[in-house]
């Protein structure tokens, strides 16, 4: 079959929804579909020069709501060459034009939320909130309304999407979600982060890996690991991900201000053989997320057998807590440097099985090809029922 996704950007430095295509592209290229991506990056964009599928860039974009004239036309006229659409992320342009098109030919597609309905952006951005309430009814709930499935990566995000706006009724799905596990040699993985950063050699890194955004609990992060750091000399930050919103120096002051600066090493992005070495030297992962509806970064540590430390504001908590591979506490500095604390009590014991069941859990939760067969069955029609959720 010949799979069509629809999304604003296909940017790999936005996060995690596009890096999730990219690696179902891969396994579905082994059972024998083809994947390609509609997107409202510009045609020269500097990303899309080695992509790995094929990408329609149909940019430029006007706005932070990402329109662009060229999508109706274009999705209009192509429509017939797929068998199968699915739409990315909400509030944008391309979830109202994917809407409109695909409705008025009347072809089936999916949608998922990527957890864009989460209640924490409505306390997060009250003022926001209130435009997208007069959006909702009229511009975005159509688009949920009138989908085959809404697709929820966890039953967190599924249970939480239900809180943010009304009316609310839709076919509620939720559907395995992951990644690859790391290909190439660890030994050299390690050497290749390592060389690029020799300071690090000989010392106890904890891992950030993500987009370095006030939602993700950076500065939680950087107070709490100053309260571990004046009781172990030897352990070491590393930040490491790509920051569009200008953060990195009032965290950098901050570390200044705690005396840890010359603890922290900040990476920028990191792709290939060094994002995988900086998992594989990573004695631990942390996560304090304040909203993160999956957390790719997450199920790529447990890959690597390292185990987790987030917030409960990271939509699949339960399931690294039911598998006893990593901590999980409140999204604040007080759960934070619990979380810290905790981890550093634990003995070499409790450490080490916990990183025995990180690669058990990946495998049997989060691996891409489940994820992949998930997805077909719901393409296929195979889902059982519907889950639509009415009006309270």
């Amino acid at each position: 079959m010949r799979i069509l996704h629809i999304t604003c950007t296909a940017n790999r430095a936005s996060g995690g929804p596009i890096e999730g295509i990219v690696q179902l592209n891969q396994t579905m290229r082994t059972l024998g579909h083809t994947t390609e991506v509609a997107t409202l990056d510009a045609p020269d964009s500097a990303w899309l020069a080695e992509y790995p599928m094929t990408v329609h860039p149909l940019g430029p974009t006007v706005s932070s709501y990402c329109y662009s004239k060229n999508l109706e036309p274009w999705l209009r006229d192509h429509a017939s060459e797929y068998d199968h659409f699915i739409i990315n992320g909400i509030w944008q342009h391309n979830s109202f034009i994917g809407h409109k098109v695909l409705s008025r030919l009347k072809r089936p597609y999916l949608i998922y939320t990527h957890g864009m309905l989460d209640p924490w952006f409505k306390k997060a951005y009250p003022l926001k909130h209130i435009r997208k309430s007069i959006y909702w009814p009229w511009g975005q709930y159509p688009s949920l309304r009138d989908a085959k499935a809404v697709c929820f990566t966890c039953e967190e995000e599924r249970i939480l999407a239900r809180q943010s706006f009304r009316p609310y009724r839709c076919n509620e799905v939720v559907v395995s979600y992951g990644t690859s596990a790391p290909a190439g040699d660890r030994t050299e993985q390690c050497d290749t982060f390592l060389n690029r950063f020799p300071e690090l050699r000989g010392k106890r890194i904890f891992l950030f890996l993500s987009r370095i955004h006030p939602k993700k609990g950076c500065d939680l992060l950087i107070e709490a690991f100053a309260d571990a750091a004046r009781m172990h000399q030897d352990l070491h930050l590393v930040i490491a991900g790509p920051d569009k919103v200008g953060w990195t120096s009032k965290l950098k002051e901050l570390a200044e201000r705690l005396h840890i600066a010359h603890r922290v090493t900040w990476t920028g992005m990191l792709s290939g053989d060094a994002k995988w070495g900086a998992f594989h030297s990573a004695e631990v992962f942390v996560l304090p997320s304040h909203q993160e509806n999956f957390g790719i970064a997450v199920a790529e540590a447990l890959a690597c057998g390292v185990p987790v430390l987030i917030s409960n504001k990271v939509n699949i908590w339960r399931e690294i807590e039911a598998d006893g591979v990593g901590l999980v506490q409140e999204d604040d500095l007080a759960g934070t440097t619990e979380l810290l604390r905790h981890w550093l009590r634990l003995s070499q014991a409790e450490k080490d099985t916990m990183r025995a069941r990180a690669k058990r859990c990946f495998t049997e939760r989060f691996e891409i090809h489940q994820a992949a067969q998930s997805l077909l069955k719901i393409l296929d029609g195979e889902t059982a029922g519907k889950t639509l959720c009415p009006q309270p």
